[in-house]
């Protein structure tokens, strides 16, 4: 549904595609401003996607930019789509800009490529895990705390959605995911029973690094997500997109170098990784002798 993908992904494409025709055009930044009549930031923020665009500025970046017919018109069409408000804005400032993004992008993906070195992934946790972890964030105001696991338990809909058909979610995690305690035993053994449980889905595939395998490619990558995303129906699709989160922001990498590296980390991931079954048996086995499940 449009409601559920928002408007993350066409803002996007609309940048890229009018940055591209600005580029081709030989024009400065500041040279299409002064020719359109508004502001440089204006052309920039349109340029990176970063908020709706009207129909009638296409219109006008597109015949000062020479561009064809065809393309014109799939452009204001697309421009159509940056006003859609994805279900996300609903949480108002409990999601930062820099994570807004990043649920606008994960809701568009065909394929996420997930590794984590410290915790369950946000799209596998469980409501006790969650509360587990915001817990030890002292300020912290009890209906902020459900508002954010409100959010991650919201955002993994649409692992079971049916339209669009759901991602292909591949997670690699370290062993140390699976012994470091987080809210207690019994919430550990429900979190571990969970991932069984997620693991049975046709287009999920969890695997567990074991600490056996030493230091690693992702040990140094650390966490990270990898996001592809399905053909575009009017212009060029979404490029790949590496995310990496930090404390109080993220980076999110497109560059073809930056994407061959992760690329290549996640090649090293699946030659030292358990396979799914192997994964399962470990599982099951930290569940009954660490958290006596």
């Amino acid at each position: 549904m449009v409601d559920d993908m928002g408007s993350t992904v066409p803002r996007r494409q609309l940048g890229r595609e009018l940055r591209e025709l600005r580029t081709e055009a030989r024009m400065t930044l500041d040279g299409a401003s002064e020719a359109l009549q508004c502001s440089r930031q204006k052309v920039w923020r349109i340029e990176y996607g970063l908020g709706p665009v009207r129909a009638l500025d296409v219109r006008a970046m597109c015949e000062l930019y020479a561009a064809t017919p065809e393309l014109t018109g799939a452009l204001i069409a697309l421009a159509g789509e940056t006003k859609t408000k994805g279900w996300w804005h609903s949480y108002g400032d409990t999601v930062p800009e820099w994570f807004e993004l990043y649920v606008g992008l994960e809701s568009a993906a065909c394929r996420l490529r997930e590794h984590d070195e410290a915790l369950i992934p946000g799209l596998l946790q469980t409501r006790a895990y969650a509360l587990g972890l915001y817990g030890n964030r002292s300020g912290m105001a009890d209906d902020e705390r459900e508002r954010l696991v409100g959010l991650r338990l919201r955002r993994q809909a649409l692992l079971r959605r049916r339209l669009p058909a759901p991602p292909r979610l591949d997670v690699m995690l370290s062993e140390a995911v699976l012994l470091r305690t987080v809210g207690g035993s019994a919430t550990m053994a429900e979190q571990l029973r969970h991932l069984l449980e997620m693991g049975r889905l046709p287009h999920l595939s969890i695997r567990v690094v074991p600490l056996a395998a030493g230091p690693h490619f992702g040990t140094v990558a650390g966490a990270f997500v990898l996001l592809d995303f399905p053909p575009g129906k009017r212009v060029e699709p979404e490029p790949s997109v590496v995310y990496s989160e930090s404390l109080t922001g993220a980076l999110y990498l497109d560059r073809k170098e930056e994407l061959a590296a992760y690329e290549q980390v996640w090649a090293s991931l699946e030659t030292l990784a358990l396979n799914e079954q192997q994964s399962r048996q470990l599982i099951n086995k930290t569940i009954e002798e660490i958290y006596h499940g």
